[in-house]
């Protein structure tokens, strides 16, 4: 059962709607720990001094800021009194904005918000206003003694209070090469380059039918280690052309392997995806078979 890792309101105005956080999404990584090779025990990390070597008592800890290099300035929890935010327990709305006018870039994790009993009226009323304005509530929050900047957005049924990044968070594009806007491509690349992207087109985009088959994979090795048994030789990684030497060439042949591949899935035939997916069920099942 999911719980709450926050408890307080939204306001916008004069409105107030009581309503609980909750982690909408969930780490899945596959986790490994640093072993001895010599004997399988455990290794832990080791708190050491890096100037005299000697092992550090937690309560020895204290916290530092580099503000030069190899020169820190020592910060104490009565230090960090004096500039903590003030924690509301409110997201406070303070701007309502087109989501088309946000980069997504600035969007990070996103959060369920449910409404209490009491205030799920108020909750049904800003969830549809939001949904026939188009727009999202743009909102300041305090979570575990840090203010967020956030986007309050409708999503179905639900409100999602979705963390965003600020602004000096960002890096700049400009520190990057990237080819301008101008960049020479000729109509002929351009059509070719849209009618690879139209054959690809989903008219709805469905994120069940896609897996984490390394994920996958690597269980299914880890069953297969774990059950004493050898592994397969591993199959020699396909490397990807260095560079593209006629690229109307190569968009014609991705075209004409579109349309292949789209014909034998009407016929039903099973493609090289379709057994990727099939592979990463079968891993999944066993994964489950397992726990």
């Amino acid at each position: 059962m999911a719980h709450a890792i926050w408890t307080g309101t939204i306001s916008f105005g004069l409105v107030t709607i009581p309503v609980k956080l909750f982690t909408a999404v969930r780490a899945n990584d596959v986790k490994f720990n640093f072993l001895h090779k010599a004997d399988e025990g455990r290794v832990r990390n080791d708190r050491h001094c890096s100037l005299c070597e000697e092992k550090i008592e937690y309560a020895d800890l204290v916290r530092g800021y580099e503000y030069e290099k190899g020169r820190y300035v020592i910060i104490s929890d009565d230090d960090l009194k004096h500039v903590n935010v003030e924690a509301t327990q409110s997201v406070e709305i303070v701007e309502f904005v087109e989501l088309s006018q946000i980069n997504p870039m600035y969007f990070d994790t996103p959060y369920y918000l449910e409404p209490e009993k009491k205030g799920r009226h108020a909750y049904a009323l800003l969830r549809e206003s939001l949904l026939a304005s188009g727009k999202v509530g743009i909102a300041k929050v305090v979570i575990r003694s840090r203010e967020h900047l956030a986007a309050l957005k409708p999503n179905g049924e639900a409100l999602l209070l979705e963390l965003m990044h600020y602004a000096e968070e960002i890096v700049p594009q400009e520190d990057l090469n990237f080819p301008s806007l101008n960049e020479n491509v000729t109509p002929a690349e351009l059509k070719m380059a849209n009618m690879l992207i139209d054959s690809m087109t989903k008219e709805k985009f469905e994120p069940e039918q896609f897996h984490d088959t390394y994920r996958d994979a690597v269980m299914a090795m880890i069953e297969t280690r774990a059950a004493g048994k050898e592994l397969p030789p591993a199959e020699p990684v396909k490397k990807a052309p260095s560079n593209v030497v006629d690229l109307m060439d190569v968009l014609q042949r991705s075209l004409e392997a579109q349309r292949s591949s789209s014909i034998a899935t009407i016929r039903g035939e099973t493609t090289g995806s379709d057994t990727t997916t099939s592979k990463a069920k079968a891993a999944s099942k066993r994964k489950k078979n397992v726990a």
